[in-house]
């Protein structure tokens, strides 16, 4: 676990938006280290985004929008370490979740 503080109901207190946003930062933090060939610190951001959607999938608000998440979840996995089967790129997660981004930064 790698967000301990996260647990304790500071999650939960986030809007789906804020959560999805955060999700997004660890995943540009991924598809950054990958680009500078850092497989180590690539892997651990990996691991936190993928902590951050499980976090958020456990989020009993978001009943009617787990399958997005889920998907999200299963389309990032595929790409980051999977066989890319949908032959997704960098700009399209950065497009994906900058939206999130930037509705949280403008309060949707």
């Amino acid at each position: 676990m790698q967000h301990l503080d996260l647990q304790n109901d500071r999650w939960f207190k986030l809007s789906v938006v804020e959560q999805m946003a955060n999700i997004g930062s660890e995943i540009e933090r991924a598809i950054n280290w990958r680009q500078k060939a850092n497989s180590v610190y690539a892997e651990m951001a990996n691991l936190r985004a993928l902590e951050l959607f499980d976090l958020t999938l456990g989020d009993m608000r978001h009943r009617t929008g787990l399958k997005e998440i889920a998907r999200a979840r299963e389309l990032w996995l595929d790409f980051f370490i999977g066989d890319n089967r949908y032959l997704q790129t960098n700009d399209q997660w950065h497009s994906y979740f900058m939206a999130f981004t930037f509705a949280a930064r403008n309060k949707y």
